[in-house]
């Protein structure tokens, strides 16, 4: 059941991903007339955006004839992010002073999108639309639109400040490694790894300490907090890299410490060895404390 669900999911989704990120060839069918400099331009204009209205309708009505039920809300998400990642890439390739949103757009659809993916490679039986974790939370959401208005506030009101290139860069990279970190985790962590913090002990379930959980007890989490700070840093957000840092930290405190309790009920003196050896990988997060009485 669970390889099924795996092969058929699994491929509906990268299948859409790749249909929705075919928004790609718009710009590059005219580029043949042409060179990229316009590009944004003609998209952001009223044919550009008639071509991306039609694009999306034929998306939308080819995966409503093919996929029913649950498979077209698989269908569609996967496709939506797969269509941002495509905005993303020409934003990020075209002549405008909204190049590093683009690396912005890239970064948050990949990441959603290999959520999923990943979960389904590594742990079929858990995945679900929320796998996506695009409906992650109410805070998740204000806090990301949050960063949306900033942006484009700042940038009409002091554009300079969104031409640090140096500064994009550096949160680019930040992105970057907290993206391969978080995926290396929940790769290594196979079926152990779960978006929701379990507590009941399944029979397959075992205590990981190699890979990067040699480095790190918490490394998806140390993988998400420097992704999410990042996407802000990327986007010289002086308002919202503090309140991500401060938000992400406390998030990530509680979540630990919550995630720990059931470690130690689930392996007991093989984690308090483990937690004796290795940090969480966070600053100022040292987990769960014992009381050696």
């Amino acid at each position: 059941m669970a390889g099924n669900k795996l092969a058929l999911e699994g491929k509906i989704s990268i299948i859409s991903f790749l249909l929705g990120l075919g928004v790609v060839l718009i710009p590059l069918i005219r580029t043949f007339a042409g060179h990229l400099d316009w590009v944004f331009d003609y998209l952001t204009g009223v044919r550009g955006k008639i071509a991306i209205a039609v694009y999306i309708a034929v998306l939308n009505g080819f995966l409503l004839i093919i996929y029913k039920g649950p498979l077209y809300k698989v269908a569609v998400r996967a496709c939506f992010l797969g269509f941002t990642f495509g905005c993303g890439l020409i934003i990020s390739f075209s002549q405008t002073t909204w190049t590093h949103f683009g690396w912005y757009m890239c970064s948050m659809s990949f990441f959603h999108y290999s959520e999923y993916l990943v979960t389904a490679i590594i742990n079929p039986r858990s995945l679900s639309l929320d796998s996506f974790l695009l409906n992650h939370s109410v805070e998740y959401t204000v806090a990301a639109v949050s960063s949306w208005v900033e942006f484009t506030i700042e940038k009409l009101s002091v554009p300079e400040l969104k031409q640090l290139s140096w500064l994009s860069l550096v949160g680019l990279v930040m992105v970057l490694c907290g993206e391969f970190l978080r995926k290396s985790a929940m790769l290594t962590a196979g079926s152990n790894f779960n978006h929701i913090v379990q507590n009941e002990k399944a029979q397959s379930h075992v205590l990981v300490t190699d890979g990067v959980y040699a480095f790190f007890r918490h490394p998806s989490y140390v993988g998400w907090f420097y992704w999410s700070i990042g996407t802000q840093v990327m986007l010289c957000n002086p308002v919202c890299i503090a309140g991500y840092t401060m938000a992400s930290w406390r998030f990530f405190r509680e979540r630990i410490e919550e995630e720990e309790l059931s470690l130690l009920h689930f392996f007991g003196e093989d984690y308090l060895e483990y937690k004796k050896k290795v940090g969480t990988g966070l600053p100022f997060i040292s987990g769960i404390r014992i009381n050696s009485s």
